[in-house]
């Protein structure tokens, strides 16, 4: 019987990508990473594939391996057979066709992006269900749908997520209608970066 799961991490050096690696770290004996990609912060990303010694590594920037490892397209990655849970916390639509592979591949996947779902959301619950494919949100707050919505029978018609904390805390409807995209990046928690930026404040 097998005793451990072997985890890809697509986006490992973002918040919730590092967070994942801690969770395996200190669960050694019940995980195990065999693939890693990350976007833009490589000085951290060759210091994890030589603590995990991952069998696949993708990033589109020049990076530093060893020989144990193999280059290999998200897709590709976490579409091998060794692969049993994929977690996705990649940012913005570069998550869409590694979604998809997982999702062909009949893969269990802990999902922290929320852009695929927006864009795609349809296709890909679709999709999940005819490849009989799970999908497990683990972002904050359709995580906490997700888990509060677990053993429910009875059908939920509306769902209302309210802003809690964003840059528009306590704005009356007289500063809202006068708000910018500049006053948007203005997050007091996260450095929110541009569309074009592929929203690098969580995928450095």
């Amino acid at each position: 019987m097998k005793t451990v799961t072997n985890i890809a991490v697509l986006g490992s050096t973002g918040s919730i990508g590092q967070q994942t690696l801690d969770i395996i770290r200190n669960n050694s004996d019940k995980f195990k990473v065999v693939g890693l990609s990350c976007g833009f912060n490589i000085n951290l990303f060759e210091k994890q594939i030589n603590e995990f010694n991952p069998y696949f590594v993708f990033s589109q920037r020049k990076f530093s391996t060893h020989k144990k490892t193999h280059i290999s397209s998200m897709e590709d990655m976490i579409s091998h057979p060794a692969v049993d849970l994929v977690v996705l916390a990649t940012t913005g639509i570069t998550g869409l066709s590694p979604a998809l592979a997982a999702i062909k591949s009949g893969k269990r996947i802990a999902i922290a992006n929320k852009e695929v779902l927006v864009a795609a959301g349809n296709i890909l619950m679709s999709e999940a269900k005819r490849y009989k494919a799970k999908i497990l949100p683990i972002d904050s707050e359709h995580s906490a749908i997700w888990q509060c919505l677990r053993g429910e029978k009875a059908g939920i018609s509306r769902l209302i997520l309210t802003a809690s904390g964003g840059s528009f805390l306590r704005y009356t409807n007289n500063q809202l209608s006068k708000v910018t995209a500049k006053d948007a990046l203005r997050h007091p928690t996260w450095k929110m970066g541009k569309s074009h930026d592929r929203f690098s404040h969580s995928y450095e």
